[in-house]
């Protein structure tokens, strides 16, 4: 066990540590070897939509959790395991930022343990965690049986839960909170970050800015790399994930065409879906992703 108050940094990841949702790189790899269909990813693409743009109450949250479970039921646990180690180096290495990487160096020179918390799937956050050179990682995790994720949640690593995790590892670890730092791109992480004695907001939105600022605390700018800037005119981030405009696009664009199968089967509904299965495309060879 480590020395009793002893101080740790907790790092949130996706927009905070890299520059990208990290689930983008593992939805390309499930999409490449057939595991993530398009219907389905558009589902989850629109729970986070309207994750995005509504309250961000529990009652959005639970809908989230909820389409996250469907989306995944009944796949190979170890499959996706390898699949997102694999898709670390590739497509996650590169999107660091740089001076996270220098943050957490500093911290781990200065004597402090490294946690990354994320909402992400512990398939993906451990081995990112490990790239990273951190001490410890906390992550959602999904329940399996007979090698298969069954579609329930065994913990759910998001807003307030966050808390519980890093709450449950310092008394396990002797961390001192009080002397603790963390850091967070997202309003979604307030609990997380006012859990500890030295809070910092990075690169933060609206909202976590006028917060920060009110209680003083310190706002962080990175911006290396910055790839998001040269691929998107507009992005949004959410809690463990990113929600891009094209995607809300996209999904409005899927709606309209499913009430119109509904509704006429005729030569209209195909021109619709036509035109969805066009922009789909032209969306996806300009780097959008859909995670």
């Amino acid at each position: 066990m480590a020395e009793q108050g002893k101080a740790a940094a907790f790092f949130d990841l996706d927009k905070t540590v890299i520059a990208i949702s990290s689930t983008q790189a593992l939805s390309g790899a499930l999409r490449s070897e057939g595991i993530l269909a398009r219907r389905a990813m558009l589902r989850s693409a629109y729970a986070q939509a309207t994750y995005q743009f509504g309250s961000a109450g529990a009652g959005q949250t639970e809908r989230l959790r909820d389409a996250l479970s469907r989306l995944i039921e009944g796949w190979d646990a170890a499959a996706v395991s390898r699949l997102a180690a694999a898709s670390v180096a590739e497509a996650i290495a590169p999107q660091v930022f740089a001076e996270a990487a220098e943050l957490i160096a500093e911290h781990k020179a200065a004597g402090r343990d490294v946690v990354i918390v994320s909402a992400s799937g512990k398939e993906l956050v451990e081995p990112i965690g490990r790239m990273l050179g951190a001490d410890h990682t906390l992550a959602t995790a999904m329940a399996v049986e007979d090698g298969r994720y069954t579609g329930e949640v065994a913990f759910f690593n998001y807003g307030a839960a966050k808390v519980e995790a890093m709450q449950r590892l310092a008394a396990e670890q002797g961390y001192d909170l009080a002397a603790s730092y963390a850091y967070s791109d997202s309003i979604t992480d307030l609990p997380m970050l006012e859990a500890v004695g030295h809070p910092a907001v990075v690169n933060p939105g609206r909202a976590l800015k006028a917060e920060a600022e009110a209680r003083g605390w310190e706002v962080i700018r990175f911006a290396l790399p910055a790839p998001l800037k040269r691929r998107y005119a507009t992005r949004t981030a959410w809690g463990g994930g990113v929600v891009l405009v094209p995607v809300v696009i996209l999904v409005t664009i899927w709606a309209v065409r499913r009430h119109l199968r509904r509704h006429n089967r005729g030569r209209l509904a195909n021109r619709q879906g036509k035109c969805f299965d066009r922009l789909y495309l032209r969306a996806i060879r300009k780097g959008a992703h859909f995670a």
